[in-house]
Order: C-alpha cells, then structure tokens, then sequence
C-alpha cells in the first residue's frame, strides 16, 4: 500500500520494485506482476502503476514486451542509479505533477461550486 507520506505514489512503487529486484526476489526474466495485480496491491490507479513501470523502464530494469508483460532485465545489476541530474530532472517533474494536481483539484472545487449537481 501507498503511504501518504508527500512522495508521489508511483515513485514509492518504483522504490520497492526498484528493492525487490536488486535484492533477487524478483530475479532476471522474471515477469512483474500484471498493472491490475500492482493497483490492487499497492491500492492505486493504473496510471500511476504505468509511470512507476515507466521509470523502471527508463532505469534499465525492466524491459517490455508486447502482449507478454514486463519483465526484469537479465543485467539488472548494471543499471545506474540516476545522475544527478536526472534525480533533479525527477524532482522537478514530481513538483509539476503535483502542482498539476493541486490545480486540478482547485478547478473541480471552483466547477462543483460553480456548478451544483442537480437532483
């Protein structure tokens, strides 16, 4: 499960996916579980699995295959961690998304008073 903790959810799955392989309890050519499996697990919506798998993907970690599923790289251990500049480049994406978020949720406020659902 997600914690509340400030930290975008899909960044808090990429970190225990991210554990799980490097600690060999997901091992090489293993497949990850199915987007419906992690969003129940982790008590989130597919989109915010798809952007933790995203990272992965871009991390090195993991590898996609069409109609098959996601599976672990058979070199995991090689992937680097990100570079500072990426860890920034991450950072500020994680500040827009949030951002994002708190303007989508001032709008829906402002629509829903605005705009009254009728009966």
């Amino acid at each position: 499960m997600v914690e509340k903790t400030g930290r975008p959810a899909y960044l808090q799955i990429v970190d225990e996916l991210r554990a799980q392989i490097r600690a060999g309890s997901l091992p090489p050519g293993t497949a990850l579980p199915s987007i419906a499996q992690l969003c129940e697990r982790f008590e989130v919506s597919a989109s915010v699995v798809k952007s933790a798998i995203s990272v992965l993907r871009t991390e090195g970690l993991v590898v996609g295959q069409q109609g098959k599923g996601v599976f672990v790289r058979e070199a995991p251990a090689s992937a680097p961690e990100p570079s500072g500049i990426n860890a920034e480049i991450l950072d500020q994406l994680t500040q827009m998304r949030a951002s994002v978020k708190e303007l989508g949720d001032r709008l829906a406020a402002l629509e829903s008073a605005v705009f009254p659902k009728r009966k």
